[in-house]
């Protein structure tokens, strides 16, 4: 498994960690949001999920990775 934290820009309440770790589960990566910090530590099999698609999936979200 891989461990990544990506800088992300336009989080501000609830409804957008809902949001983002709803499309990464949907995508099986598992998440955990730090609104405060505005990040996103995600953790993700290689072989099976790419970082590019985890990136795509926050920002077809509606979010902007940093």
């Amino acid at each position: 498994m891989k461990n990544v934290t990506l800088q992300v820009e336009g989080m501000s309440c609830n409804h957008c960690v809902n949001a983002i770790e709803g499309a990464l589960n949907g995508i099986h990566a598992s998440s955990k949001v730090d609104l405060s910090a505005g990040t996103v530590a995600v953790e993700f099999d290689e072989s099976k999920l790419s970082l590019e698609a985890i990136k795509e999936a926050i920002e077809d979200q509606g979010y902007d990775i940093v």
